[in-house]
C-alpha cells in the first residue's frame, strides 16, 4: 500500500506580509492513520524540499496529540524536509493520493498543471483522491474526460465561508472554497464550523476542515481495504 501526500510550496498569505503554508494537523492526522496501517508514504510538493508550515497551525491552541507526535518524530520530520518534486511523481506508483489543506494550496496547487493532471490521472485509473479543508479548492481546474468540471454534480465539501470569515481571511484568499465548489456545479454541503465532516462521491473524498483530515484518511483506508473496489 503506497500513498502519496501532496503539500503546498506557497508561503505568503496574500499581501498581508504574514506567512502561510500547509496546516500541520491535516498532515499529521492522516500521516499516522496511513503509517499505523502499514502504508508506505511519499510526500511531494511543487518545489520539493521543505514545504512551508502555516505557523498558526503549530500554535498551542491548534496542536493535537498527533501534531506533537509528528514534531517529535525524527523520521517524519526528515521526510517532510525532503519532499519530492510534484512534477517527478507518477500516478502508477501509488494506490491513492491525499491533499492536506492550509491556505497555501489556494495559490499554488489550485493552479499547478502537474497537480491537475495528477488528480485526473488517479481518477482515470480508478483510484480514490482525498482533499481536506482548503485543498478541495485544488479541484477548481480539474476536468472530467468529457472536459467538464470534475466537481459538477458531485457531492463535495470544503472549508466554509463562515470558517474563512472566522479566521479573518475572506478578503485575503484568492477565492473562497465553498463559493468556488458551488460555482463549478458541485453539490456542496457542510456541518457547523469546525465540526468533522467527510463526503464521498465515487472516487472523490472531501473533508470540511482540519478536524476532518483524520476521518478522511480512514475513508481512504477503508477504500483500499475493499477488494471489490
Amino acid at each position: 500500500m503506497k500513498i502519496l501526500m501532496v503539500l503546498t510550496s506557497h508561503d505568503e498569505l496574500g499581501n498581508t506580509g504574514r506567512k502561510t503554508g500547509f496546516w500541520l494537523e491535516e498532515l499529521a492526522a492522516p500521516y499516522y492513520a496511513f503509517k499505523d496501517a502499514g502504508a508506505d508514504i511519499v510526500l511531494a510538493s511543487p518545489k520539493g524540499g521543505q514545504p512551508p508550515l502555516d505557523p498558526k497551525s503549530n500554535e498551542p491552541a491548534n496542536q493535537t496529540e498527533l501534531t506533537r507526535r509528528f514534531e517529535a518524530d525524527q523520521q517524519a520530520t526528515a521526510q517532510l524536509a525532503s519532499t519530492v518534486r510534484l512534477d517527478s511523481v507518477l500516478q502508477a506508483d501509488f494506490d491513492t493520493v491525499f491533499y492536506p489543506g492550509g491556505h497555501g494550496p489556494l495559490w499554488d496547487l489550485a493552479e499547478d498543471p502537474h497537480s491537475i493532471a495528477l488528480i485526473e490521472s488517479f481518477l482515470a485509473a480508478g483510484k480514490a483522491v482525498a482533499l481536506v479543508c482548503h485543498a478541495p479548492g485544488v479541484l477548481r481546474h480539474v476536468k472530467t474526460p468529457a472536459g467538464k468540471p470534475l466537481v459538477e454534480g458531485k457531492k463535495v465539501t470544503g472549508f466554509t465561508n463562515t470558517e474563512e470569515e472566522a479566521v479573518g481571511l475572506t478578503n485575503v484568499v484568492p477565492f473562497l472554497v465553498e463559493d468556488e465548489l458551488k460555482a463549478l456545479g458541485g453539490v456542496y454541503s457542510k456541518l457547523g464550523d469546525w465540526a468533522p465532516y467527510v463526503i464521498t462521491d465515487g472516487l472523490l473524498v472531501t473533508g470540511q476542515n482540519p478536524a476532518s483530515s483524520g476521518p478522511a484518511a480512514e475513508v481512504l483506508l477503508k477504500w483500499l481495504a475493499n477488494p471489490a473496489r
